[in-house]
């Protein structure tokens, strides 16, 4: 079960030196350094040296997870090997249909964890085993891409891939991670389809611009009264424990035993968040 904080996860272009820059800053938990979609053709070789040098900087506690080309493009093999001596925490690899393909990124790179980007049809439909591959952390939701190949229109037409990805995520016990809001100056668009995708169980959202960071760390983070609530609720639920008794009452409400895994987990999310934002 993953234990690091995974509210905010920012695309950052690869090939990009003042953006490399500009995200040691950032409060984001997660960096997705692309040399996918945000590199052009012509900048793709380079951009592979111009991350090993940035990375071989440091980011400090951020997650640092690099998006190679697929396998089946001119630079994804390549793209395999260079990241594989890059100071990262995983490989993100795009356009995942089946494990067929995490064995062949397998194949070439023995050793980082690898993410999963979600973003076609068939990848979807073979959700449950991608989840379950051994080398698989993550998934990333692309819903762009998703909903380019499905010809459809609008989010609420991609709540069933959504949910079947995140079904399986869950089943595995990684992370699942909702996909891009494209109109970054839209705020309370980005606090709504936050909001959505925490209810639903993601743990964080992806992100195309730093101006979003705020919006999503709030959403995905536990809030005061969420932590609030969960000590009074083991607190409780303890008592109740000592007086011989199998649940408690919190606020009117019945306090069982499965609440308090998940208060204790609220708690661990809280103490994370909190030692990720003072380092």
């Amino acid at each position: 079960m993953h234990t690091r904080p995974t509210r905010s996860a920012l695309y950052i272009p690869g090939s990009k030196d003042r953006a490399l820059e500009k995200a040691r800053s950032l409060p984001v938990d997660v960096i997705l350094f692309d040399l996918e979609d945000a590199v052009a053709p012509d900048a793709k070789i380079a951009a592979r040296d111009t991350l090993f040098a940035a990375l071989a900087s440091g980011y400090g506690p951020r997650q640092r997870i690099v998006r190679i080309n697929a396998l089946d493009t001119e630079w994804g093999r390549a793209d395999a090997a260079a990241v594989a001596a890059m100071d990262c925490d995983a490989i993100l690899l795009p356009k995942v249909n089946s494990t067929a393909d995490v064995d062949a990124l397998a194949a070439l790179v023995p050793d980082v964890p690898f993410w999963a980007m979600m973003e076609t049809p068939l990848g979807v439909l073979n959700a449950a085993s991608i989840a379950a591959h051994p080398r698989i952390a993550g998934f990333v939701m692309g819903t762009n891409d998703l909903a380019k190949d499905m010809g459809s229109r609008g989010r609420p037409a991609l709540m069933t891939a959504l949910q079947m990805c995140l079904l399986a995520a869950k089943a595995a016990g990684i992370v699942a991670l909702d996909g891009v809001y494209n109109a970054f100056q839209d705020e309370d668009g980005l606090r709504a389809e936050c909001a959505e995708g925490r209810d639903m169980g993601f743990d964080g959202k992806t992100l195309i611009h730093p101006a979003q960071i705020a919006i999503a760390n709030a959403a995905f983070g536990p809030t005061e009264d969420e932590i609030a609530l969960a000590h009074r609720q083991i607190a409780a639920f303890t008592e109740a424990e000592a007086n011989g008794q199998g649940v408690a009452v919190v606020d009117g409400k019945i306090v069982e035993n499965l609440h308090i895994v998940t208060a204790k987990a609220t708690l661990a999310k809280a103490e994370a968040i909190a030692a990720l934002e003072s380092a």
